[in-house]
């Protein structure tokens, strides 16, 4: 498949061609509609950390209802973005995006009402089923709105967006249940995406263009169920283990992941050979797609499990409020907001010449807030970092867009559901594997007897790892190019 050939037929803006400065300023109306809603749902993955406190004093949940309400969400989430993308390339983006947001709003709502931890479980499972069928159809319809530069700079703005939500939900976390107190402080975590999703229900109505279109002209367009299975099946035996890695005890979890390995192969299988597949494997043969999903998959594997054992560090370790904590993260969210819009722009020039900069950058913050902690053990741990993760997160908004840009630049919109699933998927999957393997380093030096300042410092080390492996993948892409 030739990648400048597919580039070249999306037209001057997918499915809506820009005609006059009215339409222009629609379509980035429509856009600032999307991110919001993204940054609704991404929100809703961090800033649930600090409130767990919260919730185990409001319920008197277990630590395996805790570990459900953030893992669950993770799980239904994970599993949802496939599908989510082929509904969107088949019905219309607008109106799987318009569905999903009214099922986030209305579950939010189920959050935080819940009676119970199990009712509050409940919910997070078909909460993230909800964040699930949203999250291709934003990246689909930056592609279908977007082209060329344009198209580069919001996805910009896209990856302002992550990178804001990321690192900004355990400070507003830490707001919301300061405010409202420890009692019921959790339940303003869930509540505040009420006015949101309103808000951004009416603006997409009016604003969220009509012009999905289906991939199958001339035949009813259907679901692939045996592929949903098989993937469903696949991506559940591998992800469980991983999600509830510090709560499902002994070795036997582990044993679902070769199991889940197989049906997954089942389901390539399944895939080349089915009339209507639900992934159309083609897409890897778009070389950018494919290195973007792969180097995606590493580079969150590492950089979102750094705030998973930051968090612990500062509250369990040093005794942190969950408002200090989320204040001590806070210049990571400035630097990657400063840089992803930039990043944006700077892509459709440079190539993946910005993502190498950006994880070097990356690589070198995450390093130093390390060593930042070993020299600062303390209470002053969150003061010492500070610089460090404002490097990191410059360097991260030069990575998840423009990787994001470059990943998806050659994909037809017509397939740009689907390929945002995945590409998502990937992401979730790094996310998911990143955690387990930091997450076991961290708390192994913990129950050894091991400091908390100790724990940190070899979970990053963990961490580096992963985020040097998204640059020798970079660096490779470069390579192969040259």
């Amino acid at each position: 498949m030739d990648e400048t050939t597919e580039a070249d037929t999306d037209g001057p803006a997918g499915a809506h061609p820009v005609a006059g400065r009215n339409a222009e300023r629609r379509r980035w109306q429509a856009l600032a509609v999307c991110l919001l809603v993204g940054f609704m749902t991404l929100l809703d993955v961090s800033i649930v950390n600090v409130a767990l406190p919260s919730i185990q004093h409001g319920l008197g949940a277990s630590e395996a209802d805790l570990s459900w309400v953030l893992s669950g969400y993770a799980l239904t989430f994970g599993l949802t973005l496939i599908p989510a993308g082929l509904l969107g390339d088949l019905w219309g983006r607008r109106t799987a995006f318009l569905t999903g947001l009214v099922g986030f709003t209305v579950t939010s709502a189920a959050c935080g009402l819940a009676p119970t931890a199990t009712a509050l479980v409940a919910a997070r499972l078909v909460q993230g089923v909800a964040s699930g069928l949203l999250g291709p159809q934003i990246s689909g319809l930056i592609q279908e709105m977007f082209r060329g530069p344009a198209r580069a700079r919001a996805f910009g703005y896209f990856g302002t967006t992550v990178g804001l939500a990321t690192a900004v939900g355990p400070l507003a976390g830490g707001l919301l249940i300061n405010a409202a107190g420890s009692q019921d402080g959790w339940r303003w975590v869930f509540f505040v995406n009420l006015p949101i999703g309103v808000v951004a229900f009416v603006l997409a109505l009016r604003l969220i263009p009509h012009g999905g279109r289906l991939l199958s002209r001339g035949t009813r367009p259907r679901i692939d169920v045996v592929g949903v299975a098989l993937l469903a099946a696949g991506l559940l035996a591998v992800l469980l283990p991983l999600v509830q890695a510090q709560q499902w005890k002994g070795a036997v979890k582990w044993g679902l992941i070769p199991l889940g390995l197989l049906l997954l192969a089942g389901f390539v299988r399944w895939e080349r050979r089915c009339r209507l597949p639900l992934v159309d494997l083609t897409l890897f043969r778009i070389h950018s797609y494919r290195f973007g999903t792969l180097l995606g998959m590493l580079y969150f594997a590492g950089f979102t499990t750094i705030f998973f054992i930051f968090t612990l560090y500062l509250q369990r370790g040093l005794g942190y409020s969950a408002l200090e904590a989320g204040a001590a993260i806070t210049p990571f969210a400035a630097g990657s907001a400063v840089s992803a819009a930039l990043g944006g722009r700077l892509v459709s020039e440079h190539g993946r010449t910005v993502i190498i900069a950006g994880l070097v950058t990356v690589l070198t913050g995450t390093a130093l807030a390390a060593l930042a902690v070993h020299l600062v053990p303390g209470h002053g741990a969150g003061y010492a970092t500070a610089a460090p993760l404002l490097v990191a997160g410059i360097g991260s908004g030069l990575v998840i867009a423009p990787n994001q840009s470059l990943a998806l630049a050659s994909v037809p919109v017509a397939r740009a559901g689907t390929a945002g699933g995945v590409l998502q998927t990937a992401q979730r999957l790094g996310t998911a594997s990143g955690v387990a393997c930091v997450g076991a380093v961290f708390f192994a030096h913990l129950s050894s007897g091991g400091s908390w300042a100790g724990a940190f410092q070899l979970g990053v080390l963990v961490a580096l790892g992963f985020e040097a492996s998204a640059l020798g993948c970079a660096l490779a892409d470069v390579r192969q190019r040259g």
